[in-house]
């Protein structure tokens, strides 16, 4: 015999589904009956009661309590000591044991613990001592160490490690500013060089055209660095022009208007003291006029002769 599992595509069910959920027939009886309201319907379940049950406590309390001294058990129960600071200042105006804490009171609430841990401690060293139970730790006192000496060398190693790394980067940054401030000036010797060299050319070829007669340049770079261009062009002008360059003035003029500058006046048209017979009619002798041709040109057929001659 086959047995078929519970399928609800099948139109089967199982009976847990059965008691769990009730049919439409059953609840409408206990709708009727008036078990049920219209709406949401929450169980409700029965509060718990808190069972005090104080002579089995008691009976506990006497099955774990042994009679030791108290040197062994250590325990206190005690109010907290006096708010000297608050009866100063006149905010609590309570006896003692008998105060209203406020427990949402979270700054309350903790000096209350706080004071009820003092006077435990001051009821407690008095007959520390009259046990005579140290409660100082000696000078000569080593703690067992939480932690191996194994465990403690590999915490040291990585320190270690770690420092050394960051040692190294710090060297390693250290050496990449130096290189940067190298590079630095590296470019600005190399700038001066140039700029050097620039007012050199420039003092020599003033030299080469007349505008100075001093070779300060050639002294190197004492008086060039110290005082540059600036000296060589105020020694100029403060000397002036050379012969050669007032000459040059002289012939080819120095600013001013340029055009129409050769052209005749009234003035050149009716001066003619300049002018010379034997120049304007070509009698001028070898330099000047048509006789003054010593280089003529051979002919054509003079030059063929003379190249068969060779």
């Amino acid at each position: 015999m086959v047995e078929v599992d519970d399928d609800p595509q099948l139109g089967l069910e199982s009976e847990e589904d059965d008691d769990d959920e009730l049919s439409d027939s059953e609840l409408q009886d206990a709708f009727a009956k008036g078990l049920l309201k219209p709406g949401l319907n929450i169980p409700q379940y029965e509060p718990k009661k808190a069972i005090n049950n104080v002579e089995g406590l008691k009976k506990c309390l006497s099955e774990l309590k042994k009679n030791l001294p108290w040197a062994e058990r250590l325990d206190l129960t005690n109010y907290p000591a006096a708010d000297i600071t608050g009866k100063v200042e006149a905010r609590l105006e309570q006896t003692e044991g008998n105060e209203d804490i406020n427990a949402e009171d979270d700054f309350q609430r903790e000096m209350f613990f706080y004071r009820q841990a003092q006077a435990t401690v001051l009821e407690a060293l008095p007959k520390l001592k009259k046990l005579q139970i140290l409660t100082k730790r000696p000078d000569d006192y080593f703690a067992e160490m939480a932690k191996s000496d194994q465990h403690m060398q590999k915490i040291r190693q990585k320190l270690i490690i770690k420092q050394t790394a960051m040692e190294k980067s710090e060297r390693a940054k250290k050496l990449r500013e130096q290189r940067k401030y190298g590079k630095k000036v590296q470019v600005e010797v190399i700038q001066k060089r140039q700029k050097q060299k620039k007012a050199m050319m420039t003092a020599v070829k003033k030299y080469q055209k007349g505008m100075t007669d001093k070779l300060d340049f050639l002294e190197g770079d004492q008086d060039q660095g110290k005082k540059g261009s600036t000296a060589t062009k105020a020694h100029v002008n403060k000397k002036g022009p050379n012969a050669k360059r007032k000459y040059k003035d002289k012939r080819f003029g120095f600013g001013g208007k340029k055009k129409g500058s050769k052209w005749n006046t009234k003035d050149s048209h009716d001066d003619v003291s300049g002018f010379k017979t034997k120049v304007a009619h070509g009698k001028g002798g070898k330099k000047f006029g048509k006789g003054g041709k010593t280089n003529k040109r051979p002919g054509k057929d003079t030059r063929k002769k003379m190249k068969s001659r060779k």
